[in-house]
């Protein structure tokens, strides 16, 4: 069973828009101010969700003044899913493309997982158009430098290995099962049912499981590569802007402990948190305190 892009088009407190980006078209979930001088947050998901992961974070920072915008990545939700560009530097080239294409000269990145890799590397790769950088249960994509089973968990390798598989993901991923699987990391947090059946509604888009597998399957690929090798030297570049980092600690995927391991090394604005009680899809998992923690450290900058 297949659905349609326009089934993620989902109703509320913000308005859909389809704008251009490094030669594809890119879905944004806008809410805040539209003048074009508001500050600008880009809200960039992780694995395997869609912009909706962000819903609770649009509306309250564009009630806070700030232009929002939660993007859909590279082959996920209704942006164009082409065949190729799901490495980290084409996507994040995808994100400073439609940073320009919304009008902006700079933004604050925002990403969750692998969204947050994309953050972090904003900083380094797109410097000029990244006024600051927060990342969520992401560490800082220079991990990629030692193997990773010193950054994730033993439950994450597991799941990684089999995602690597032909096909028989791709078929998964479109069930709520496996997806529910994924989503409920921490057993202790119940995801409600309708909330899983979104999210495996949206991999039911036609290439879209396919497309948010090899954003993944990029990592294990990327490090034996001339090109892998070429975006790991230039991403460890240190770096001044203002950077936050929330890890849960008890994600059950980025192992807690190590998560600020090369971010406090590589920037020199860094502020990092921990919050207790609490996994690692934090946005939804405990959004009232990522909300004011982005909110505080924003009123900082």
């Amino acid at each position: 069973m297949t659905t349609d892009f326009t089934d993620v088009l989902i109703p509320g407190d913000w308005h859909h828009e389809f704008v251009p980006a490094n030669g594809a078209r890119f879905h944004v979930a806008l809410s805040g101010p539209s003048d074009a001088s508001a500050p600008l947050i880009m809200l960039l998901h992780s694995f395997p969700q869609f912009w909706w992961a962000w819903r609770h974070q649009i509306t309250a920072l564009g009630e806070a003044g700030y232009r929002v915008a939660a993007m859909d990545l590279r082959g996920t939700g209704a942006s164009d899913k082409p065949p190729l560009g799901y490495d980290l530097p084409t996507r994040t080239r995808d994100a400073a493309g439609v940073i320009r294409s919304l009008g902006a000269d700079r933004a604050i990145v925002v990403g969750h997982g692998l969204g947050g890799a994309v953050a972090w590397s904003m900083a380094a790769l797109q410097p000029a158009l990244t006024e600051a950088v927060a990342a969520i249960s992401s560490p800082h994509p220079a991990r990629m430098h030692v193997p990773l089973r010193t950054a994730l968990t033993r439950t994450a390798l597991s799941r990684l290995a089999y995602l690597q598989l032909p096909n028989l993901p791709e078929r998964s991923l479109t069930q709520a099962g496996l997806l529910g699987q994924i989503l409920r990391t921490r057993p202790a947090f119940v995801w409600p049912d309708d909330v899983v059946e979104t999210y495996a509604n949206a991999m039911r888009v036609p290439f879209a499981a396919h497309s948010a597998l090899e954003a993944v399957r990029w990592y294990s690929r990327a490090m034996p590569s001339v090109s892998g090798r070429r975006f790991l030297s230039a991403v460890r570049t240190p770096v001044a802007i203002p950077a936050l980092q929330i890890q849960g600690a008890l994600d059950t995927i980025v192992r807690p402990a190590l998560a600020d391991v090369d971010s406090s090394a590589l920037c020199r604005n860094l502020r990092f948190e921990m919050v207790a009680g609490a996994g690692h899809f934090l946005p939804e998992e405990a959004p009232e305190m990522v909300n004011s923690l982005l909110l505080d450290w924003l009123g900082s900058l």
